[in-house]
């Protein structure tokens, strides 16, 4: 049971979000996906290079990108090019593209994995037959964005979701395109996603002549 913002108990109680950044998550930009990418590779940490170009080409939720199976992006003895999963919360199909660094990355560390394709491809520490838990996939993106000197209160996994949306609706204008490459069933999720707003609008038709 809670307590109500009425309740003797309350009093002086501090606030859930005291402290906190509540609210939506920023996206990284290229020059922090290019810092971020320096430093797994200066670690040597292939596992977490690859999860995160995944993370980025791919928009998935966090609790989807850990479910992940080899077999969902590799044909064959190659990485596939397009990809496709089942959201869990929506329980719709989504693709998404894998490039070709992404591709390079995902293969360096599947040559170290192995596995078979019905193998998770990010594997739990504890149980290797079960995949990586997304609180350990979230204590990752806080130690990554950490490393490069962002404060981990402003970013998270949704960051890394919204990163390749945003940078593709600010090049576009494309909130439909947003829309199916995030799986959001209604338009006006993608909207409030994105945080488009006026500003946004009127830049957009101050770029369009007639």
């Amino acid at each position: 049971m809670g307590y109500s913002q009425f309740d003797p108990a309350m009093d002086g109680r501090a606030a859930w979000n005291a402290g906190k950044t509540v609210g939506t998550k920023r996206p990284l930009t290229q020059k922090q996906i290019w810092a971020i990418r320096f430093f797994l590779d200066r670690e040597g940490r292939m596992r977490d290079r690859a999860l995160f170009d995944l993370a980025i080409d791919s928009k998935l939720r966090g609790c989807d990108l850990v479910k992940i199976k080899i077999g969902d992006v590799v044909a064959g003895e190659d990485i596939r090019t397009r990809a496709i999963v089942i959201q869990q919360k929506t329980r719709r199909p989504v693709q998404f593209e894998l490039t070709s660094d992404v591709r390079a990355s995902l293969l360096s560390w599947l040559e170290r994995r192995g596995g078979s394709t019905v193998d998770h491809l990010f594997p739990s520490r504890i149980d290797h037959s079960n995949h990586m838990s997304t609180r350990q996939y979230a204590r990752l993106v806080d130690e990554w964005v950490t490393a490069i000197g962002l404060r981990n209160a402003e970013y998270g996994t949704h960051s890394l979701r919204r990163t390749k949306a945003a940078m593709i609706y600010r090049a576009t204008g494309n909130i439909r395109a947003i829309q199916i490459l995030l799986g959001h069933s209604k338009i006006e999720n993608t909207v409030r996603y994105l945080g488009v707003d006026v500003e946004d609008a009127l830049l957009l038709a101050e770029r369009t002549e007639i």
